[in-house]
């Protein structure tokens, strides 16, 4: 849905960001985890409405296989994450999505499963795609064991001993995902199933909620283990370690394409992200709780840059302007706010403009968001989209008409010469193996001819081209009648007309784009840190890194994860 007026706050000091600046890949893939990120989204929503958790299945044997159940009761309905633990041999582990067998595999089931119910899921779950699951499972995934991690914490815990800090630091998650799959997916539930419930209104969190219930069960599965091999000299991880674990996640260029496909639900994630923003810096006054705040949130975030290692020369890259940026920060923060003037976080946010990166540019917004819950969390209602209300073409509107759009919003696209190789030389196409997403090399790699439409910017300027030469005042459905192949560009620029962030404003198939910087900024929405690029197309991170357990009995703001 679009943003409710109601939930506008008009600026005094600043505004919304221009989406030339913001729909730049350079700053998409410098995006960072917010207050609105999906995950916090669903922890809060689980605190403030009192879910209670519960583990009534725990049936693995001493080799760690077997069986698991983990219970999220809430106020209406409760959800169960069931977890099969797999003894997998050496030579079929692998991150891949060509991969058939896993560490673990999981559904999260719509209620609470009887003994058919897992018989059913155990027959199924452990192949994933080869499987089928029902409409009574919500999402399917699997995970991969960070092995020499999870084997040194099962062995120092055996032993009676913490694992070593370092070595947590360096990894930061027993166990990675390497898909989660909803909507449908295998025969899971459509989203229309449950998109009316409260608790699933915010984007993914079916997704949220599987992975956190999985963190709990990689903390429990290295326990067992610990005891299984140490007996009575075995102990529990400790709180302090246990917080600095989360759930690893490998993703690849399947997940790229998505917020182009869906320029709509983008456009909330980024509005909602923006008017935080602009809230916040229309703030006539910095009280003293809220600049604590943002002092702990800045301490909280050094702490996640010290753990956040990369391989990757481009992440390096970004994480030398970051440590640059955050010694500046520091010093700022120490006399913020400067002044008595009426505008001190708007002061602040102008001056990130001009002394930071935009990498660092963009934590601190992730920073001044921070102290200013009571004003921006139920933005998060504004950030799903029904996509399907926005689909019809308006096909009065005139040649011309559609053709000032294009002036007007695709200006990076009409300024792109798409007759230069460097600016056509990639495509994007659907893996006849795997039906997954990838990229190819226009020059060198077969398939071009089965070009997915994500090379948005040549579509369009394809489009003014030929609207140049029809006549002004013939009307668009008369035009598109005579030239179907346009009508995908046509919907999307009358889509730019009333959602001005659903573009990318940079050209996706030239010869130096980047799609990891396309999946970062999916994955700041998600929460993720610890972004880990293994190159330019696939990726590591961690989510759920410093947050309550399900298990535990907290008040759910630890760590800054209120």
């Amino acid at each position: 849905m679009r943003m409710q007026e109601r939930d506008r706050t008009p600026m005094q000091n600043g505004s919304w960001r221009s989406p030339a600046d913001v729909m730049r890949l350079a700053r998409m893939g410098s995006a960072h985890p917010t207050r609105l990120s999906f995950l916090r989204v669903l922890l809060r929503r689980l605190q403030n409405e009192g879910w209670k958790f519960t583990r009534p299945v725990w049936d693995l044997n001493d080799k760690g296989v077997g069986r698991a159940v983990y219970c999220a009761i809430g106020p209406e309905r409760t959800y169960s994450l069931v977890a099969f633990a797999h003894d997998l041999p050496e030579d079929m582990r692998s991150d891949r999505v060509i991969a058939t067998a896993w560490d673990a595999t999981f559904a999260l089931f719509d209620g609470v499963p009887e003994e058919e119910d897992l018989d059913r899921l155990e027959r199924n779950v452990p192949l994933q795609e080869a499987g089928r699951v029902s409409v009574r499972e919500l999402s399917l995934s699997r995970a991969n064991r960070s092995v020499r991690l999870f084997n040194h914490v099962v062995d120092r815990l055996s032993r009676g001993s913490q694992p070593d800090i370092a070595e947590i630091e360096a990894v930061g998650y027993l166990m990675r995902t390497t898909a989660v799959y909803g909507a449908g997916k295998f025969g899971a539930a459509d989203h229309d199933v449950i998109r009316d419930r409260p608790e699933f209104k915010a984007p993914f969190q079916v997704e949220m909620l599987s992975v956190w219930l999985t963190r709990q069960f990689c903390a429990d599965v290295v326990e067992h283990l610990a005891e299984i091999k140490g007996g009575d000299k075995a102990v529990r991880l400790s709180p302090e370690v246990k917080a600095r674990l989360g759930v690893g996640n490998s993703t690849g260029l399947g997940m790229a394409p998505f917020i182009i496909r869906h320029p709509v639900l983008l456009n909330n994630w980024i509005t909602a992200r923006e008017e935080a923003l602009a809230r916040v810096r229309s703030l006539e006054a910095a009280n003293p709780e809220a600049v604590s705040d943002l002092r702990k949130a800045y301490e909280n975030a050094k702490v996640n840059l010290a753990q956040w290692h990369s391989e990757h020369p481009i992440q390096i890259a970004k994480l030398d302007d970051l440590r640059r940026d955050f010694n500046m920060l520091e010093g700022k923060l120490q006399t913020f706010p400067a002044t008595a003037g009426p505008s001190p976080w708007n002061d602040l946010w102008l001056w990130g403009q001009q002394s930071l990166s935009v990498e660092g540019q963009e934590a601190l917004l992730s920073l001044m968001l921070e102290p200013h819950g009571e004003l921006i969390d139920g933005l998060s209602d504004c950030m799903s989209a029904d996509e399907a209300t926005s689909f019809r073409i308006d096909g009065a509107m005139t040649n011309q008409q559609v053709r000032s759009l294009l002036d007007e919003h695709y200006t990076w696209a009409l300024a792109t010469d798409f007759s230069q190789p460097e600016n056509t030389a990639r495509f994007w196409y659907v893996s006849e193996e795997k039906l997954e997403p990838r990229l190819g090399e226009r020059n060198l790699d077969d398939g071009a001819e089965r070009e997915q439409p994500l090379c948005i910017g040549r579509l369009a300027s394809e489009l003014h081209a030929h609207l140049s030469k029809a006549p002004d005042n013939q009307s668009i459905a008369e035009f598109l009648l005579r030239h179907p192949e346009h009508r995908f560009i046509v919907r999307r620029v009358q889509l730019a007309d009333r959602y001005p962030f659903a573009e990318v404003q940079d050209n996706l198939i030239s010869n130096d784009m980047l799609p990891i910087d396309l999946m970062r900024c999916k994955l700041a929405f998600f929460g993720a840190t610890h972004f880990d690029p293994r190159s330019d197309k696939w990726v590591r991170i961690c989510l759920f890194q410093g947050a309550p357990y399900p298990l535990e009995h907290t008040d759910g703001t630890e760590n800054g994860h209120g």
